[in-house]
């Protein structure tokens, strides 16, 4: 055998800590956290991350909007991350958010949105 028991060791421990990370990444990717039926304007993160997913579940007769804000209040046209289609569905988003994330359905809209 070309190792010895300790070299061994380490490098089983390297590969658990390799896969750890991987798994954490992917956590932040798919998200950590959901907000569930969410139909009326919410700040559903007020902290930096990560838009992960968006469902639409009740589609309703307008669009609404995703901001990148800590507040309502700061949730403004030039803060605007995403529009939220009237088309009931899973939309993947993966977008980074500096300040936070504010949803802002559209009416009738009801939806779940993924975050980290």
């Amino acid at each position: 055998m070309s190792g010895s028991l300790p070299n061994i060791f380490t490098a089983a421990q390297n590969i658990v800590t390799a896969l750890n990370g991987a798994a954490q990444t992917q956590l932040s990717i798919a998200g950590t956290s959901i907000a569930r039926g969410v139909s009326a304007q919410a700040v559903v993160s007020a902290s930096p991350g990560r838009l992960c997913v968006v469902t639409v579940i009740a589609p309703g007769s307008a669009s609404g909007t995703i901001y990148d804000a800590s507040t309502t209040a700061t949730a403004i046209a030039g803060r605007r991350l995403w529009t939220i289609p009237q088309t009931a569905g899973t939309y993947p988003i993966g977008l980074p958010v500096q300040y936070g994330i504010v949803v802002t359905p559209g009416t009738g809209q009801v939806v779940a949105v993924g975050y980290s």
